[in-house]
């Protein structure tokens, strides 16, 4: 059996959206495809080839966010609550060498966004805390070196 993707209502809603968006680009796609060929010899024809791709990309994408939701595990951070880090929790940590406080989101791959505070489930700083309570202190293997946190707060809004 496939594995189940973990993902928030937000996050659920987000591909539901795109999905939507993308099957809405179907026939303007086959429409592009159709002038293009009208144009003559399609093994030179980049309109043509150009049309395709996209087709191409967007169908993959279709089909891969058809799955994702199709295997969703929604998990609803607000429902959940505990003195331990775990999927949805918005954990600050603190950054032992530089004293330096960040907060995060650990939320699914697919809505991971560092820049707003979001990390993916799977990333190395998220399986570190995983199942961490305050003042627990973690270190992380990451592309920069090594990384030592303390973890300072955890809540489940």
């Amino acid at each position: 059996m496939a594995e189940p993707v973990p993902m928030t209502p937000q996050g659920a809603q987000k591909l539901r959206d795109e999905l939507v968006r993308l099957k809405e680009e179907r026939p303007k796609i086959s429409r592009e495809i159709g002038i293009a060929r009208e144009h003559g010899d399609l093994k030179e024809n980049a309109e043509y080839h150009a049309a395709k791709d996209r087709q191409g990309m967007i169908e993959a994408r279709i089909k891969d966010i058809e799955d994702k939701l199709a295997r969703a595990e929604i998990i609803d951070p607000t429902k959940l609550s505990g003195d331990r880090v775990r999927f949805g929790a918005h954990v600050k940590v603190t950054n032992l060498d530089t004293d330096e406080e960040t907060s995060y989101q650990i939320v699914g791959a697919d809505e991971a966004d560092i820049n707003s505070g979001t990390i993916s489930i799977s990333a190395p700083l998220a399986r570190a805390l995983i199942g961490k309570s305050i003042g627990d202190e973690v270190v992380v293997t990451l592309p920069a070196g090594k990384r030592r946190y303390e973890i300072a707060e955890i809540d489940f809004r």
